[in-house]
């Protein structure tokens, strides 16, 4: 009987994705669990495993194709044993290309097996386009990551030699070529053939989806900011005690404890751990609190949740856990959707100071600069202090000004008297 292969929904909120290359062609012959297809949704493209075995016999969505609707029919899958050319295939309810893509409506007959593809394990933030130097034609084996990080840096997978399974290209191919330098660039099309040294990226999902959700949240929350510096002193110091007792192979860095101050400010000060909406503004419970994660072209928000209940070591365990799979693309969706509040730390790049736009629809931000010794007057004397800048960027619909100056100090307060936060 045949097999319908539907577009699979990837996460609990997907309602369509795009099909971003077909791994398989038509006529191939594939075993339960081999990756047929990258589906690309707006944080991330997963590979799409077969649950079934067979041939697959058409592609009725081709490679590129947007919006494509949950659900929808996106290729035929002859069982073993059956002619391929008796399968009956259904009309694809839309045309799904990249020029006019819309959701699929049709349904699917009643009589045929459907079944959806199970997405692997492994997941990607999708930032960078795959080399568009390589046609589905060539079947080049690659991981996304390593086209991710191949198109990021113009090079041209084709001249790489795979060591993954069965000559699969994966990341530690690329990175290798990158030490080397001894690869030839891609080749991209030019903004201005005229003018040399201009190169053109497409937007992908990560970049489109980056820059409709900040433009959004400039446009529709009215932002203000509050700065304060403060003095990290004490904090490096029970940061170091810290780390000569806490059990092996866990490392508590300053952000870890940033985070816990924001935990505990969030408690102290409850109505700016929430969100304004349309009919009322919604508060939350506990501290869920995000971290932004560079990553390849983009960034990505993994959440600690719960961090109000967790101590230093826990909150330090979960961090490197989340930010070490967040750059090698394995969060599951579930761990970087929701949190009520955000952290953007570009301290570790010596940022002394700025300001972070709103993640919506979180109602404020924290933006954390470097740690940095500077003069300072104690009891009218000069003197010398570490200290660090932060800046909260606050949605002015649900966060007044005395209330986020409250939050701000109850923050400046944790962070300046880190036993606060064990009590």
């Amino acid at each position: 009987m045949a097999v319908n292969i539907l577009m699979p929904a990837l996460s609990p909120t997907m309602t369509d994705g795009t099909l971003a290359r077909w791994v398989v062609s038509e006529g191939d012959s594939v075993r339960s669990g081999d990756v047929i297809a990258e589906i690309e949704t707006d944080k991330a493209t997963m590979e799409v495993e077969a649950l079934d075995d067979g041939v697959i016999t058409k592609f009725l969505v081709s490679e590129g194709s947007q919006n494509v609707a949950v659900n929808a029919v996106i290729a035929i899958l002859a069982e073993d044993g059956e002619d391929g050319s008796s399968v009956l295939i259904p009309t694809p309810a839309s045309p799904q290309t990249p020029a006019q893509a819309s959701p699929a409506t049709g349904s699917v007959s009643p009589a045929s097996k459907q079944t959806v593809s199970a997405p692997q394990v492994q997941q990607v933030p999708k930032a960078i386009a795959h080399d568009a130097s390589v046609s589905s034609s060539t079947r080049l084996f690659a991981s996304p990551l390593a086209r991710r990080i191949a198109g990021y840096n113009n090079i041209d997978l084709a001249s790489l030699i795979g060591t993954g399974p069965r000559g699969r290209v994966i990341r530690a191919d690329v990175e290798e070529a990158l030490a080397k330098g001894t690869t030839a660039p891609a080749q991209l099309p030019s903004a201005a053939p005229s003018e040399e040294g201009v190169r053109f990226v497409p937007h992908h999902a990560m970049r489109r989806v980056i820059a409709e959700r900040l433009q959004l949240s400039k446009q529709t929350a009215p932002h203000f900011y509050l700065s304060v510096d403060c003095e990290i002193d004490t904090l490096l110091t029970a940061r170091k005690s810290l780390n000569e007792n806490v059990r092996s192979g866990v490392k508590i860095s300053v952000n870890d404890m940033v985070i816990k101050a924001v935990a505990y400010a969030l408690m102290a000060e409850p109505d700016v751990n929430g969100s304004f909406e349309e009919d009322g503004c919604r508060y939350f419970a506990q501290a869920d609190v995000c971290m932004a994660v560079a990553v390849y072209g983009g960034l990505v928000t993994p959440v600690i949740r719960g961090a109000n209940k967790l101590g230093f070591a826990d909150i330090a365990a979960k961090s490197a856990d989340l930010a070490e799979r967040a750059r090698s693309g394995k969060l599951d969706p579930s761990e970087y959707a929701g949190g009520t509040f955000t952290i953007s730390n570009l301290g570790m790049f010596g940022i002394r100071e700025f300001a972070a736009v709103i993640n919506p629809p979180q109602g404020a931000i924290l933006a954390v600069g470097a740690g940095e010794q500077r003069p300072v007057v104690k009891n009218g004397e000069l003197a010398i202090a570490t200290m660090m800048s932060v800046t909260l960027s606050a949605d002015h619909r649900i966060v007044d000004g005395a209330l986020g100056a409250r939050w701000m100090q109850a923050f400046k307060a944790a962070i300046e008297n880190p036993v606060l936060m064990l009590m």
